[in-house]
């Protein structure tokens, strides 16, 4: 499996490094089954976070012809309100670092990302992936009505106004597409794509190298419906 990890600017780090380290090292487990790399809707260039200007670096553009996994992360700022309307003259590259977050994120609709992204979508050969905001990135550009996911619980309400059945869990698996919530579940996200993609023997051997226990139930659209507790 090759997984590429979306950089955008304003981007959460620990939505990209959790999963990067988890899933190069069920490469390394599995000697060679699981690939990773950092992208960008641009191609290769430096990536300014959200976080203290740390960046990272996309080595390649993101091609949504590619079999195997694409992740989009969130964004890391300022809260803010749902209904901020980003600065379209920031140029790419750049941010305030006081942005809100809904901004960050509105903003990458403005890119050539959402394009990418339902390109991937519509390739029966790849799964989509996301971490706390970014599945707000696929929704607010229209790629998720009447799927299932989750985000951060901040972000809930937002998924539910795109069309989307909200899922407050911290894993959702929604078949070809694969969700997590707040940030810390990148981790969790990133072991259940190895136990799903290489087994579970895999994921066992990186949670216990990472000395991390995956919590909470996958939510599947599996199973009775259960009565109102």
């Amino acid at each position: 499996m090759h997984a590429q990890i979306i950089l955008f600017d304003g981007f959460d780090p620990l939505d990209v490094i959790a999963p990067y380290e988890v899933l190069y090292a069920g490469g390394t487990a599995s000697g060679g089954g699981v690939s990773v790399e950092l992208v960008s809707a641009e191609g290769p260039r430096a990536v300014v976070s959200g976080t203290g200007g740390l960046v990272l670096h996309a080595t390649a553009a993101l091609d949504p012809a590619r079999a195997g996994l694409i992740l989009v992360p969130g964004a890391s700022g300022r809260v803010g309100e749902p209904g901020e309307v980003p600065d379209h003259d920031v140029r790419a590259g750049e941010r305030r670092q006081d942005e809100a977050v809904p901004v960050l994120l509105s903003r990458t609709l403005t890119t050539e990302l959402p394009a990418l992204l339902k390109a991937a979508r519509d390739n029966p050969e790849v799964t989509l992936s996301a971490v706390c905001g970014g599945t707000l990135v696929l929704a607010m550009a229209g790629l998720l009505e009447g799927r299932y996911a989750t985000t951060h619980h901040l972000g809930l309400d937002m998924l539910d106004a795109t069309g989307v059945n909200a899922v407050n869990a911290r894993i959702v698996d929604d078949g070809d597409l694969i969700t997590g919530a707040g940030v810390t579940s990148g981790l969790d996200l990133g072991l259940y794509l190895l136990e799903r993609e290489v087994g579970p023997r895999i994921a066992h051997a990186v949670e216990e190298l990472f000395a991390h226990e995956r919590r909470g139930t996958v939510w599947r659209r599996e199973g009775p419906v259960p009565a109102h507790l």
